[in-house]
């Protein structure tokens, strides 16, 4: 039997802000999250992007020294917002210990300033930095090391899963924690993803040619989704997860509910590995409305994936009028914070039930003259009042996986 799945908690680490307070100033000013990239001393003077989307601020993180051994920075922030959830539901030590909470929760590719240290050792000449690894470094640098820092920390013994889909990881996170709660599986999931600082994921879709690299004096001007100017996505950091409940089980316990989640689709594009392909990322907003049993045009709000890259922002424009017309409002919300890589999903889910809490649209960021290939979708380009009764958020990766998540008002 189908059950009912709410969202009754959730916590964010942006380059916006923290707070519920905090992200919406930033939208409703429009104040960028996007800083220059700072010069780590590895890869910053052979990387051709100078910006990035950047936590500047301090965040005071009270964990015993038996959990943070085996954390490195990725794990932190995960472990953070994990705590303010948990902290906050009202949950019960013997449920959270019950084995009927599960973790659906991951990172790109864990942590990989862990990871360098880690291979430098093992390339080093010197035996004593050979020496110098220590037995915790691996639990701090594994891909679940997100996840599983979560259940250590709190004796949580449900299901674990742990995605590491790129850009969709975090929103494959949430959706397959909400398949647990729909089929019974659990009763409850705390969800998310999670990023660190790092330059060499800059590299990567530096050398792929997709990092935006005109605005490197101009950090707050990129990127630039939908617009002509774009050039290109700028990496970022930051964490966010969401605790999912069953329905009834939420409501007995008189739990704050936000929003249900109504919908999820995942798919792939069973073909390139890195150029977006429309009919795939058609046919999956098209399921994520199926799943939800709702038309396309009951959706009042779409967060795009809108990463600023040239053809992925045109082939999702393409995606999205096919399946919703120029009905929706439609924001890309990277334009405020960058690429949060695998923290994307969630943080973006988080921001769309914020909006639809205060009832108003952010309008896309830097969006100053729609490129025509885009222009045929209704373009958020100034703070719009709306009552956000569904909106869908999607997420798109290299290696074809496709994302779509339905959340909608109580």
């Amino acid at each position: 039997m189908e059950r009912r799945v709410v969202v009754t908690g959730c916590s964010a680490i942006t380059p916006i802000g923290r707070t519920k307070e905090e992200i919406i100033r930033h939208l409703v000013d429009g104040t960028s999250g996007v800083k220059q990239l700072r010069d780590d001393g590895l890869l910053s003077d052979h990387i051709h992007s100078g910006v990035f989307g950047t936590v500047d601020y301090p965040i005071e993180y009270d964990f015993k020294r038996t959990y943070r051994k085996t954390m490195g920075p990725v794990a932190f922030y995960a472990c953070q917002v994990a705590k303010e959830i948990l902290e906050g539901a009202g949950l019960s030590d013997d449920f959270i210990t019950s084995g009927r909470l599960g973790v659906s929760f991951g990172s790109t590719h864990g942590s990989p300033s862990v990871q360098r240290g880690i291979y430098r050792s093992f390339f080093s000449n010197s035996k004593s930095e050979f020496s110098s690894i220590g037995a915790v470094d691996y639990l701090k640098s594994m891909v679940h090391t997100t996840a599983v820092n979560i259940t250590k920390m709190f004796g949580i013994t449900g299901r674990v899963i742990s995605s590491s889909t790129a850009c969709t990881t975090s929103s494959q996170s949430i959706g397959l924690g909400y398949e647990m709660v729909k089929y019974g599986m659990q009763d409850a999931m705390l969800c998310g993803g999670a990023d660190e600082y790092d330059t060499t994921t800059v590299a990567v879709f530096d050398n792929l040619l997709a990092c935006s690299t005109a605005f490197n004096d101009a950090p707050h001007l990129t990127p630039r989704p939908f617009d002509v100017r774009r050039d290109g996505l700028v990496v970022g950091e930051g964490a966010g997860a969401v605790l999912l409940e069953e329905y009834e089980f939420a409501k007995r316990r008189g739990a704050n509910i936000l929003c249900e989640v109504t919908g999820f689709s995942c798919n792939n594009s069973g073909g390139d590995l890195i150029f977006p392909n429309v009919d795939a990322i058609t046919r999956t907003i098209r399921l994520g409305l199926q799943d939800a049993k709702i038309s396309a045009d009951e959706v009042d709000l779409v967060s795009a994936h809108a990463t600023a890259t040239k053809m992925g922002d045109v082939v999702e424009a393409q995606a999205i009028y096919n399946v919703y017309g120029n009905s929706p409002l439609i924001t890309g919300l990277k334009s405020y914070m960058g690429h949060t890589m695998g923290s994307c999903g969630a943080i973006e889910l988080i921001i769309a039930l914020y909006m639809m809490e205060e009832g108003f649209v952010a309008p896309t960021l830097n969006l100053d003259k729609i490129d025509e290939r885009c222009a045929m979708i209704r373009h958020a380009t100034g703070i719009a009042e709306c009552d956000i009764r569904i909106a869908a958020i999607q997420n798109f990766a290299f290696g074809g996986v496709n994302t779509s998540i339905i959340i909608k008002k109580i």
